[in-house]
């Protein structure tokens, strides 16, 4: 006679070795990682509040969008804004804002360089006494291809009564020394201004006694004009 053998006994959950459930807590004050985050959280809003304070201290200024002479009257395209951190309100009020109002009197009393802010104090009535304008077409050969408005250069005219020490080659003669250029437009695809540059020259009244040479040698094509730099 068989016996069944007894069913071994199941193990209770007592006998597993089960770990012991534990539960999630929120980091106290006490957590150095909370601490952590905070002062990164603080020195971000620090440093955000920084940089639009230095935003707003920008004053957008009028200044020199290329070379300007003494004696130029400034147009719009003459104009750029920039925007400037000025240390000092006084040193705000010596320039032009570009929320102002500009000034009747545009014309410059003195030399700006591009970029150049554009000082108040640089600005006044034209003066009639110290420069007149001299318009003259030179044929574009015998102008420097880099001329622009704010070159300064020399006017030569070529004589042909005088003969050179160098056979019968026709001598020239220096009329106007260090002259500004007021204006000096570029060529176009007209026929005329392909063949021609117009150049507006700001002459010193000492030298008014050059024009009616200069005049009449622009009309036989006897103008050369050097760039100085």
């Amino acid at each position: 006679m068989s016996r069944i053998a007894p069913r071994p006994a199941a193990r209770t959950t007592r006998d597993l070795d089960v770990p012991a459930a534990t539960r999630t807590r929120s980091p106290g004050w006490r957590d150095p990682r909370l601490w952590i985050g905070v002062v990164l959280v603080t020195a971000s809003v620090v440093a955000g509040a920084r940089i639009l304070s230095s935003a707003d201290d920008m004053t957008p200024v009028w200044a020199a969008s290329s070379d300007l002479v003494t004696g130029q009257t400034l147009t719009a395209d003459d104009l750029r804004a920039t925007h400037v951190r000025f240390g000092d309100s006084a040193d705000h009020d010596r320039y032009l804002a570009v929320g102002d109002d500009l000034p009747a009197a545009l014309t410059l009393t003195r030399p700006l360089a591009a970029g150049e802010l554009v000082p108040a104090g640089a600005l006044g009535e034209a003066s009639d006494d110290d420069t007149v304008s001299l318009s003259i077409a030179v044929a574009t050969e015998h102008v420097p291809t880099d001329l622009a408005r704010g070159s300064r250069v020399d006017v030569w005219v070529i004589d042909d009564r005088i003969t050179g020490s160098r056979g019968s080659r026709p001598a020239a003669e220096l009329v106007l020394d260090d002259i500004a250029v007021l204006d000096a437009p570029l060529v176009s695809d007209t026929f005329a201004s392909a063949t021609t540059r117009q150049l507006v020259l700001a002459v010193p009244q000492s030298d008014e006694e050059q024009l009616g040479l200069v005049l009449a040698a622009s009309g036989d094509n006897r103008v050369r004009v050097v760039g100085r730099g």
